[in-house]
């Protein structure tokens, strides 16, 4: 399996829960949680084989493939409509797309990835967490999440 982190919209799928529980082969709670089958909710990443449920009909992926880019900064029409709604919708760990997007351009792929590994990695410990955890798994510490980030973006 190849799970990729990057995406067409600037989200770092590293983050998604759903892919790190799918690395971990801890896919059961979530699956138990949410009501669904755990095949459903299986992720490798926005661009891997196999997505979640909630990523399948992503209109995003959809309109990057159809304008055959790597990424929305790539296509003459970003930043598009779609994105600034995807980017003001109700999920916080979206409000950052653009500015990922834009470090993505700049930086590169590799250099991105390796900042945002960082970004999504503990302070205290290094453990990675999730666009949602509040509190560490492994040392306990508070997290800087997505929905903090989102309130400092407003």
């Amino acid at each position: 399996m190849a799970f990729r982190h990057e995406s067409y919209c600037g989200l770092y799928c590293g983050s998604c829960p759903f892919l790190m529980a799918s690395r971990r082969d801890e896919l059961d709670v979530i699956a138990e949680r949410l009501e669904k089958d755990k095949k459903e909710l299986f992720c490798e990443g926005c661009k891997g084989e196999q997505v979640s449920v909630f990523c399948k009909k992503c209109g995003i992926k959809q309109c990057a493939l159809d304008h055959q880019v790597e990424f929305c900064f790539e296509c003459d029409e970003y930043p598009c409509e779609k994105l600034q709604n995807f980017k003001n919708d109700d999920h916080p760990h979206h409000s950052v797309i653009l500015k990922n997007l834009d470090s993505l351009k700049e930086l590169g792929l590799e250099k991105w990835l390796e900042l945002q590994q960082k970004r999504w990695s503990c302070q205290k410990c290094g453990t990675p967490f999730s666009w949602y955890d509040e509190k560490c798994q492994e040392c306990g510490s508070e997290l800087y999440n997505a929905v903090k980030e989102d309130r400092d973006i407003m």
